[in-house]
């Protein structure tokens, strides 16, 4: 994944971000490659979110890590149980997660975090294959609207997710299944928490919800 070319606008952008940098972080190497997904490898709970950031996971080379949106997300899964530590600011800071794991729809920085059609399709199979290694996953929140289509693709394609209607995203949506359950949260990009569109309450529901689901999931699947 760490190898891949294939939007050449991405590519430009991670790259151009990475030489030129921001001057608070003008001594700091770059990551500037694609972002795989970071957590435990027996999770019950997987986060898909939009893209790395582009002074964020794409300066420090792991997902919502250095930036505001992964503050946020950290210290509503350490507040959950989920992380043993409510900040995420570089590879070695010793955060580790218990039973969650973290990826994204679209693993390049992209211009103004916006990435078009034809790059989220490219991004598609990396998420697939995340959800076939990750054989625990009960629980998917997906945050904001393209990390939870792209979950919904990813569950579709795998033959998780069979719905007679395709599921639509909202802050708070749960769509329960036997053997998994889908929930929809607004991603904790400052567009949403400076504005208080989202807010830690509303944020640590997602989770405790999130928590509540796996349990549900457990009785009715069975064990795994």
């Amino acid at each position: 994944m760490i190898d891949c070319r294939l939007c050449p606008r991405l590519v430009r952008w991670r790259e151009k971000v990475a030489r030129e940098k921001v001057r608070r972080f003008a001594e700091e190497t770059y990551w500037g490659k694609p972002i795989t997904g970071f957590g435990d490898p027996r999770a019950e709970l997987l986060l898909v979110g939009l893209a790395p950031a582009a002074h964020g996971g794409n300066r420090t080379g792991r997902i919502f890590t250095g930036d505001e949106s992964g503050r946020w997300l950290f210290r509503a899964l350490a507040r959950a149980g989920f992380a043993n530590r409510p900040e995420s600011v570089s590879r070695s800071d010793g955060l580790a997660l218990a039973g969650c794991y973290v990826t994204a729809a679209v693993r390049c920085a992209p211009p103004a975090n916006k990435p078009l059609p034809a790059e989220i399709h490219r991004c598609a199979p990396y998420l697939l294959e995340e959800l076939r290694l990750l054989r625990h996953v009960r629980v998917v929140v997906g945050l904001g609207g393209i990390g939870f289509r792209a979950a919904v693709d990813a569950l579709q394609s795998a033959g998780r997710l069979q719905l007679r209607r395709r599921p639509a995203f909202a802050h708070g949506a749960c769509y329960c299944l036997d053997d998994l359950a889908l929930l929809g949260s607004y991603h904790p990009s400052q567009q949403n928490t400076f504005t208080g569109r989202l807010t830690e309450p509303m944020f640590d529901a997602v989770f405790a919800r999130a928590r509540k689901e796996i349990e549900a999931v457990r009785m009715r699947a069975g064990p795994r």
